[in-house]
């Protein structure tokens, strides 16, 4: 844990959260400064800034909890479809340095944008650059961690 981490300190009770789920690995409350009515932060226990410090298991349960989470929380608030999402380090736009997904529900004529809005402008990648990127990827994953 960490002592000066929100998240953290809503784990350990000491700031009021609105809990929707918790298990031994995983608490998911709703955000205190909503996207959308129902939004919902799903955040490990354990203290992690980004998504490549947690490990197997605890990523694997938290997004159990967000499969599992998500139809649920669209029917609650009888949204059309949801969008899943992390702002991965503060670059990405993480706000809170403890890892944790998002479940925004969305509502048909909302003005919400398709993920792809998070970036900005497309780059300009030709085949080429699009095939070694591919190439570098997938040889880099080839061995180091198995899905």
């Amino acid at each position: 844990m960490s002592e000066d981490c929100i998240f953290c300190q809503i784990v350990n009770g000491e700031i009021p959260a609105r809990t929707v789920y918790e298990d031994d690995d995983v608490l998911a409350f709703l955000d205190a400064n909503p996207l959308a009515p129902g939004h919902t932060l799903v955040i490990p226990k354990e203290h992690r800034e980004t998504l490549d410090e947690v490990p197997p298991e605890p990523g694997e349960m938290m997004f159990a909890a967000i499969h599992y989470l998500t139809p649920i929380v669209e029917d609650v608030v009888d949204a059309d479809a949801t969008n899943i999402g992390f702002n991965n380090g503060e670059a990405a736009g993480q706000e809170v340095p403890h890892v944790h997904g998002h479940i925004i529900p969305r509502f048909e004529g909302d003005g919400g944008q398709p993920i792809h809005a998070v970036a900005g402008e497309r780059p300009d990648l030709s085949d080429e650059k699009l095939d070694e990127i591919a190439e570098a990827v997938d040889d880099r994953a080839e061995g180091e961690h198995e899905v």
